[in-house]
């Protein structure tokens, strides 16, 4: 049985011959014929009662008729939706945390006033974790923080962010410049292992022969911010998430003795994936983005 099959059962269903099915599918009577006969010979029973004016269903036709109107009908319409199967399928992305706190909701809204009907599913991880899920096929663009990642991949430039060093007004700390191996005597507040910030700094460490040893270390920087507003440590965290604390005297800069930290932000796929029409309008979107 297949789709062709069901088709002529609804045709004779609706025009009462076997003449008026062929006529209505532009084929033979004979194929027509044909076709019904396999069908009864699979079904191992009469589908159509031949009456001297024409035919009518019997009741396993009509059964069987039932069932294969909910077939046709999903089969026309994705016949109907086919030349447009890009915009309606959906775009998974994944995105590294700060990133996703900052700039993808802008990101998201643009592209949403021009494929308003596009379903984005969206994953945040650490920026580790984003290029793992981004190789494995399970998203179709991935938003990192970092060192450009090497392999088959194609990047495109969102900005860079600097990563700062905070505390609390109050914290016992001089207002001179903090070497890397003082900094590392300080109870430090800081990003999980893996994430694009923890990275940073702690090559950045390695430079200067020093190794950190966080008092707090939290997947969330909001955490972290509110630790330092407490007083219970130093933070390091990108300059962007410091400037309403900051500003409200919440938290100070320290400056850091030769320790010039700062990440890039990339839109990060992969070299040979096929690009669809919302992709390339999210990449088009990227392009034309001050972040």
């Amino acid at each position: 049985m297949n789709i062709r099959h069901l088709e002529i059962i609804e045709a004779v269903e609706q025009t009462g011959t076997f003449i008026g099915a062929a006529k209505k599918l532009h084929l033979t009577q004979s194929a027509v014929s044909h076709a019904i006969a396999e069908l009864e010979q699979q079904a191992g029973t009469a589908l159509f009662d031949r009456m001297p004016r024409g035919v009518c269903l019997t009741s396993c036709g009509t059964m069987l008729l039932k069932e294969a109107r909910s077939i046709l009908a999903s089969c026309r319409s994705l016949d109907q939706r086919i030349s447009h199967l890009e915009e309606c399928t959906p775009v998974n992305i994944v995105s590294s945390i700060t990133i996703a706190s900052f700039h993808l909701p802008q990101i998201l809204n643009r592209l949403k006033a021009v494929l308003p009907e596009l379903q984005v599913n969206v994953r945040v991880a650490s920026a580790n974790s984003a290029m793992g899920i981004l190789q494995n096929g399970e998203a179709d663009i991935a938003f990192w923080e970092g060192v450009e990642p090497q392999g088959a991949f194609r990047t495109i430039l969102l900005g860079s962010y600097k990563l700062c060093a905070v505390c609390a007004p109050n914290f016992p700390l001089p207002d001179r410049a903090v070497s890397p191996r003082r900094l590392c005597t300080l109870p430090l507040l800081l990003r999980e292992k893996g994430s694009a910030v923890r990275d940073t700094f702690d090559s950045t460490l390695s430079l200067a022969n020093q190794k950190a040893y966080p008092r707090w270390e939290s997947v969330n920087s909001f955490a972290l911010v509110k630790a330092a507003e407490a007083g219970l440590g130093v933070a390091i965290l990108p300059e962007c998430l410091l400037t309403d604390p900051v500003s409200e005297k919440k938290l100070r800069l320290i400056q850091l003795e030769g320790m010039e930290m700062e990440n890039k932000m990339l839109a990060v796929l992969h070299e040979n994936k096929y690009i669809t029409q919302p992709i390339q309008m999210i990449l088009d979107t990227l392009k034309s983005m001050p972040l």
